[in-house]
C-alpha cells in the first residue's frame, strides 16, 4: 500500500453484506474517531453504536416517515419533489448491520463571540459561523471513522440528511445526554460489492491557490 492509499481508497457504500462486523473492529474504529483533532482538547463528542439490525430498520422507517409528514407541509410543488426524491438515500443505511450515531456538544466559537461584543453586524457574525470550531471538531473525528473503517476492509457514507428525525431518533434509541444532539451517522459494514462508483473530484488546480 502506498503512503496515502488508505485515503484514496475510500469511497461511500449504501449497500452491505449481513456479515456481522466483531465488536473489536468498531471499538478500534472508534478509537481512531477519538484521536481527531479536538479544539482545547474539548472532545465535544460522543458516539452511539446500535447493533440490533431490526433497531435499524426501525431508525430507517422513522426517517421515512418523518420525511414524508415534512414533505406534506412543503407547498412549493419543486421544492416538495425536489425533497421526496432525496428522501431515499436517506435510509441506506436500512440493511447494514451497524449504525452509528455521532452527537456533539456546544463548543464555543470564539469569533462569533468577539464580533458579537463589539457589535458587529449581522452579516459579519454570520461568517464566523462557517468556522464553526465544535462542529470541525465532530467532522475531524467522523472522517477519523470513515478512514480507519476503509483501512479495516469495511464500508461507510457520513450522512447528515436524516438529522430532520433526530428527536424520533432519540426516543427510539433511548439515549440522552445533556447538551448533546445528533451531528451525523454512518452505517457500517463488508461492502456487499467490491466494485464501487467513485465520484469525479473537481481538478486540483480548481480547488488549490499558492500564495507565494
Amino acid at each position: 500500500m502506498k503512503r496515502l492509499d488508505f485515503i484514496y481508497d475510500r469511497v461511500s457504500i449504501r449497500s452491505y453484506k449481513e456479515d456481522k462486523v466483531p465488536r473489536e473492529d468498531i471499538i478500534e474504529i472508534i478509537k481512531a474517531g477519538t484521536y481527531a483533532p479536538s479544539g482545547k482538547n474539548l472532545q465535544n463528542w460522543h458516539f452511539v453504536v446500535v447493533t440490533d439490525k431490526d433497531k435499524v430498520r426501525e431508525i430507517a422507517n422513522i426517517v421515512e416517515k418523518k420525511g414524508a409528514d415534512l414533505s406534506e407541509g412543503i407547498h412549493d410543488k419543486e421544492a416538495r419533489d425536489s425533497f421526496r426524491k432525496m428522501l431515499p438515500y436517506y435510509t441506506v443505511f436500512k440493511n447494514a448491520p451497524i449504525l452509528i450515531l455521532v452527537y456533539g456538544s456546544d463548543y464555543p466559537n470564539g469569533e462569533y463571540n468577539v464580533l458579537d461584543l463589539v457589535g458587529a453586524s449581522k452579516e459579519e457574525k454570520k461568517k464566523a459561523l462557517f468556522s464553526d470550531p465544535g462542529i470541525q471538531n465532530i467532522g475531524a473525528a467522523m472522517e477519523n471513522i470513515l478512514l480507519a473503517a476503509s483501512a479495516l476492509g469495511y464500508g461507510t457514507c457520513w450522512m447528515a440528511g436524516p438529522n430532520f428525525a433526530r428527536e424520533e431518533i432519540k426516543s427510539c434509541i433511548g439515549f440522552e445526554k445533556e447538551g448533546f444532539e445528533l451531528v451525523c451517522m454512518t452505517p457500517l459494514g463488508v461492502p456487499s460489492d467490491k466494485k464501487h462508483p467513485r465520484p469525479s473530484r473537481k481538478p486540483i488546480e480548481e480547488v488549490l491557490s499558492f500564495i507565494d
